[in-house]
């Protein structure tokens, strides 16, 4: 069976605090690592009030220090908000503390809004220099700095395992030149998976890191004991998605079920809804025949799973249904 592994958007639920959703990845990721997942990611969001992963080195690093032995790492670090140097540094600080364990996974976008885009001090053009800052970056993780006189302390000789992520053509074929693995994210924008893993497999060049291609899909999971109890739970998921990107003029309050409901039968609304196109929601077989089809038919190595319900007791049950229908090992 394809791996298995997990994306944890460390969110926060109403009533919840920062510290609260942090220890739930903590828990998220113990559970994980009990049940046989190969890795967890975190991905990089800014001004977003209900996700806690925006500082992710940092919250890697908490993470790894209540585990043992799963890998971790970026889903991805969004490259053009950041100088190379300093995420190698911080990156090569985890490999040292928690050797071949840690993972880089890049992307281009800027994980935020345009306003939130200029508080951090990018402009638009910034994505126009990632190839560049892939390469300067893989430099400093490794045996030769591309800056002389400048060397990566943490990070030189780490060669933390860069991935490309992405969900277009661009990242497809960029990780196939540098012959690096490529992580769709299929789990929110599924349009160009199929073009994009076939350009990515045709288009791969073997490298010092990877001899060849490998594919990460991403898929939206909901396993629950009972296939009504699931659908309950992702429409539940479904509604807090779309309330959140869907905006209300100030003061007139959140728009109810019922509104939202109303909302996913239009054009406009089931736009918003085909973002969770790839999703398996049901009892632990039924999930394990979607994850079984999907992986043939992305072509994926590896699936990365987004366990999306509300409650984290809801999402600690799916990991460890997930696991025990997928890969036999029991939580």
């Amino acid at each position: 069976m394809t791996r298995l592994s997990i994306l944890d958007l460390a969110p926060i639920a109403p009533g919840e605090t920062v510290a609260q959703a942090i220890e739930n990845s903590v828990a998220l990721a113990q559970a994980a690592e009990r049940s046989g997942y190969e890795r967890v990611w975190y991905a990089e969001h800014h001004n977003m009030a209900r996700i806690a992963s925006s500082a992710t080195s940092l919250l890697i690093g908490h993470v790894a220090g209540h585990t043992s032995t799963i890998r971790l790492g970026a889903g991805g670090i969004m490259l053009p908000n950041h100088s190379p140097l300093v995420i190698a540094e911080q990156f090569g600080t985890l490999a040292s503390l928690y050797p071949d364990r840690i993972d880089l996974g890049l992307g281009r976008a800027p994980g935020s809004d345009q306003v939130t885009m200029r508080a951090m001090r990018r402009t638009p053009m910034s994505a126009d220099s990632f190839p560049q800052d892939v390469r300067e970056l893989q430099g400093y993780l490794g045996d030769e700095s591309p800056v002389e006189g400048v060397r990566a302390t943490p990070g030189a000789g780490t060669n933390v395992p860069l991935y490309i992520l992405g969900s277009s053509l661009f990242g497809a074929r960029l990780a196939a030149a540098y012959g690096l693995p490529y992580a769709f994210a299929s789990h929110f924008s599924p349009g160009l998976l199929h073009e994009a893993v076939t350009l990515y497999r045709s288009e791969f060049i073997p490298s010092a890191q990877l001899a060849e291609p490998y594919v990460i899909a991403g898929v939206n999971v909901v396993a629950a004991a009972s296939a009504e109890e699931a659908r309950q739970r992702f429409e539940v998921t479904r509604r807090i998605l779309v309330r959140g990107l869907v905006k209300r003029t100030p003061g007139a309050g959140d728009y109810t079920d019922e509104e939202i409901d109303a909302f996913l039968t239009t054009p406009n609304g089931r736009q918003l809804a085909s973002m969770l196109t790839y999703t398996a929601v049901g009892t632990p077989d039924e999930v394990r025949e979607y994850l079984t089809s999907f992986a043939e038919q992305a072509q994926a190595d590896e699936l990365i799973v987004a366990h999306q319900s509300t409650r984290i007791a809801d999402r600690l049950e799916s990991v460890a249904l997930t696991a025990e229908a997928v890969l036999g090992a029991a939580a």
